[in-house]
């Protein structure tokens, strides 16, 4: 287990921008595996139900850092998951929600959920940093992140694309 998850850890550390990198942007992904992520939710007293929905996800954890000198501009809208030759449909966090209101998830619950979430939109004051998980349905092959960020006061300044190749989703270790 201790070996599987420092892989998976170097995996998130080699998808992450470079210091070489021109961008103003640090993107860090690391993929989460269904028992990492069934044990965060355990632990604060998740309801068995919703649990045993999110092991079935594929949980990346990203981490967004504005290593510029203007402000960037984060909206997930923005972004396309494509895995072979498909886009992923990432589901808003408002699915979630009614998901969570369907099956009676107390408020409190949901709302330490919502609280682990990437957010849909957000502006990143230079040298700020935010983030949260994204939860993509769980494919076996490798996956394409192409994301774009506005910059700028006004979002007018240089358009920011950012693609990562071969992230994939955490397995549980056999």
């Amino acid at each position: 287990m201790r070996t599987r998850l420092h892989l998976i850890l170097l995996a998130g550390l080699l998808l992450t921008t470079g210091p070489g990198s021109a961008d103003p942007v640090k993107l860090k992904l690391i993929p989460r595996t269904p028992e990492q992520m069934s044990a965060f939710y355990e632990a604060r007293g998740f309801p068995a139900p919703m649990i045993a929905l999110l092991a079935q996800q594929c949980f990346i954890t990203v981490s967004i850092h504005n290593t510029g000198k203007d402000i960037i501009w984060h909206d997930l809208s923005n972004w396309r998951f494509v895995a072979g030759d498909r886009e992923l449909h990432r589901e808003h966090r408002d699915y979630w929600k009614q998901k969570w209101q369907a099956m009676g998830v107390p408020l409190a619950k949901q709302s330490t959920f919502r609280w682990t979430l990437l957010p849909e939109t957000l502006d990143y004051q230079p040298d700020e940093a935010e983030g949260g998980n994204i939860i993509l349905p769980r494919v076996s092959g490798p996956i394409t992140l192409h994301a774009e960020f506005a910059s700028g006061a006004d979002k007018r300044g240089p358009l920011i694309r950012v693609t990562h190749k071969n992230l994939r989703c955490a397995e549980d270790t056999p």
